[in-house]
């Protein structure tokens, strides 16, 4: 990341959090360090953990289509004693570039004790390869029964993890200070619940944690930006038999381009000049028939990079790739294609510093379960790249996720119950 881009980012966070707040986190961080049983798992509290994440996790719900997943958190949380008032819906998902019908949901709570207000959050989609699943235990793991399928625990665990916690305040009615919920929509296709999210309705948190991928004492501190790209390759049609010559083949448009690309270091992981970055063509469609010379092809594809600059220069040189294939490609009578680009950014990179309150925070209590914090940087985007970007800075935990977006996907239990009792000392701490 540039200085310039991190140096913005510090500033965002620091404001964000405000002076006040960072000494209120040294209070809670302290006294986290000795309250470390207020997390501790029961063989009663370990039972409810899992089944609470295998019945989420058999819930259909991919990206526009989470509907079930937030009825079943609201049941559970009116179930709790959570008052109705406190449980609301948004319409992100009218902003959002699918037609999806379900918003995030949100529980505010008002504190009991002192202290800076905390959010715990998760997404609730699934990619659609998960759809369908059927969660089986054995052992200390979760696999989908169906080899077909993946599990859903990314980021259904993270899910459990954040609802597990606030079922636990508000049955055993623990102490706790003032604390958000948010649960959002279509994460997996753009980070666009957290993106969309009304920063009003949060209530102003000045620390913020979200359960993704990973082991419980990974924390996510960092992430690259992505920009998402759709491609439209027009060519000519043409009877492929009688007049193949006389056709302009959007395919072949399509394939000299991607050539170029993969030839010059531009697809799949780029280093260049010290810098680096990744790139790729995902989807195409085109053609209906062999016998005719493919006139229409479509292509989305992407480009990430943690230096918005060579992103940049990533995706001019994947436009240039795709302007330059139209040029080669022509017909007998010498016409070429034509081709139509529109991108945009889905997700800016951000980087936080280590003495960054929520860091401070979700370090120590790692720390207190008896674990070995691990601050990592990722070449994925998560939530936590909107909300940092709009002013919270947020760091993302791991709960025990293996293999996401794979049909050999994995839960961890005993990473995921670690995972339980760290967001419970997060949400309980206070000063």
């Amino acid at each position: 990341m540039p200085k310039t881009a991190k140096k913005s980012t510090r500033r965002s966070a620091k404001k964000s959090a405000g002076k006040p707040a960072k000494k209120s986190v040294k209070n809670a961080t302290r006294k986290s360090a000795t309250i470390s049983t207020v997390g501790k798992l029961s063989a009663a509290d370990k039972k409810a953990a899992d089944d609470l994440v295998m019945q989420l996790m058999a819930i259909r719900g991919k990206s526009g289509e989470e509907a079930d997943v937030a009825k079943f958190i609201t049941k559970q949380l009116r179930a709790a004693g959570a008052p109705a008032k406190s449980i609301t819906e948004d319409t992100a998902y009218k902003l959002t570039p699918i037609d999806g019908k379900t918003g995030n949901l949100i529980l505010k709570l008002a504190g009991t004790v002192k202290g800076p207000r905390r959010m715990l959050m998760a997404h609730m989609d699934t990619v659609p390869i998960c759809v369908g699943c059927q969660p089986k235990k054995k052992g200390n793991f979760v696999r989908s029964a169906d080899p077909s399928t993946g599990l859903g625990a990314d980021d259904r665990a993270g899910v459990a993890v954040t609802l597990g916690t606030a079922l636990h305040i508000l049955k055993n009615k623990i102490p706790h200070p003032p604390l958000t919920f948010l649960w959002t929509v279509q994460e997996e296709i753009g980070l666009h619940g957290a993106r969309h999210v009304k920063l009003g309705s949060l209530g102003n948190p000045k620390l913020a944690f979200n359960w993704d991928g990973g082991s419980a004492a990974k924390l996510t501190i960092g992430a690259t930006g992505g920009y998402r790209m759709n491609i439209e390759i027009e060519g000519q049609a043409s009877h492929a038999g009688n007049a193949p010559e006389k056709g302009i083949s959007a395919i072949a448009i399509a394939s000299v381009a991607i050539a170029d690309l993969q030839k010059n270091g531009w697809h799949g992981l780029i280093k260049k000049r010290g810098k680096s970055g990744t790139t790729n063509v995902g989807v195409i469609n085109g053609g209906a028939a062999t016998n005719v010379v493919t006139d229409l092809v479509t292509i989305r594809a992407e480009a990430r990079s943690h230096d918005p600059v060579f992103r940049k220069e990533i995706v001019k040189q994947i436009e240039k790739a795709f302007q330059s294939a139209v040029k080669q490609v022509k017909n007998s009578d010498g016409k070429v294609g034509k081709v139509k680009i529109e991108g945009r950014l889905d997700y800016e990179s951000f980087r936080l510093e280590k003495d960054e309150p929520t860091v401070v925070a979700a370090m120590a209590a790692v720390k207190s379960i008896g674990e070995k914090p691990n601050p990592q940087i990722t070449n994925g985007g998560v939530d936590a790249n909107w909300l940092s970007a709009r002013g919270i800075p947020t760091v993302t935990l791991g709960c025990g996720q293996m293999n996401p977006h794979m049909v050999t996907e994995a839960l961890d239990l005993v990473a995921y119950r670690q995972a339980c009792r760290i967001a419970r000392i997060l949400a309980t701490a206070a000063e």
